[in-house]
């Protein structure tokens, strides 16, 4: 087997300077001789849900943080004791705060990397170590450590250019209405990129535990996106925000699948109601139009009801 990238990268000289991030100062100075200034954030522990085991999912679990910046230093920040002019311990906290938000994770090799990669913004951060440790996950601390430089570090993109599309949940039985081809047809011409939610149109089997129901119900609604695939070529399932990314910039019609980006989300969904569904989407992916079945209750995105699909334009 092949080692992974990550792995290819780690060095001895790596793993050298790993170790001496966490040792004392003296340790590190009788080392490398005269080093960069570093500042470090230890033992901040923090619940969180991660893992890749079924276990791990619907639960939080503590999770300790260590890391250690080193900077270039700012000679003149330091004697006018300017704070805006060095790299702030702020800087180390909001990095895992803005991680841990972004999106549910299954590898604390991942979280670990986009956080040593969200230092390294930082126009003073030269290298950055990052240690993340299972505090619960049995008798024994189970962990992870990275070093990174700045030339390691993989591009962050912070500005959010993702195209808005249009979000249309179809009511239950779209996939066998004969207005359908009609619909695909007005819907593929449109400037803007759409996503089609499929209604399932039979009910559920019902489980007497909650996660198995949010599976099921989950699991139905992608049975739902498939059909609607097979009805048309046109129409591309997917699962993933890279897959819908990629999906609607290249336009077409795309029927989101939803179960991935609903179990892995930070804030999911209260429900697993099409209608609710569809609204957590068409806010998550700041849509320009939310096309939904006849319903009284208002949303956060501008909606249109249908009642046949005649009335999607």
């Amino acid at each position: 087997m092949s080692p992974s990238p990550a792995a290819a990268r780690a060095t001895p000289s790596d793993q050298e300077a790993l170790r001496l991030a966490f040792a004392a100062p003296i340790d590190r100075a009788r080392a490398t001789g005269l080093p960069l200034d570093r500042i470090s954030l230890r033992d901040h522990i923090r619940d969180v849900e991660i893992g890749a085991f079924q276990a791990e999912r619907g639960v939080t679990q503590r999770v300790r943080f260590d890391i250690v910046a080193e900077v270039v230093p700012d000679a003149d920040a330091v004697a006018s004791d300017d704070v805006d002019g060095i790299l702030s311990y702020d800087t180390l906290i909001e990095a895992i705060g803005l991680e841990l938000e972004a999106e549910r994770l299954n590898l604390l090799e991942t979280l670990a990397e986009r956080i040593a990669a969200r230092v390294l913004l930082h126009e003073r951060a030269a290298r950055v170590f990052v240690r993340i440790e299972k505090l619960d996950r049995g008798p024994h601390v189970l962990g992870v450590e990275i070093v990174r430089a700045r030339t390691q570090a993989p591009a962050i993109t912070l500005a959010d250019d993702a195209p808005r599309p249009r979000v249309v949940l179809l009511p239950a039985g779209a996939q066998d209405d004969a207005e359908l081809s009609a619909l695909l047809d007005r819907l593929d011409g449109h400037a803007e990129p759409t996503v089609l939610i499929a209604t399932p149109d039979f009910v559920p089997p019902v489980a007497a535990q909650t996660q198995a129901q949010r599976r099921i119900d989950l699991l139905t609604l992608e049975q739902a996106a498939w059909r609607l695939a097979a009805r048309d070529r046109r129409c591309v399932v997917v699962d993933s925000r890279t897959e819908l990314d990629w999906s609607m910039r290249r336009g077409g019609l795309t029927v989101w699948a939803p179960s991935r980006l609903v179990l892995d989300a930070t804030h999911p969904p209260e429900s697993e109601d099409p209608v609710t569904l569809a609204r957590w989407f068409a806010a998550a992916f700041h849509a320009v139009e939310l096309f939904l079945p006849a319903d009284p209750r208002p949303g956060p995105v501008p909606e249109r009801r249908i009642t046949d699909l005649s009335d999607v334009a």
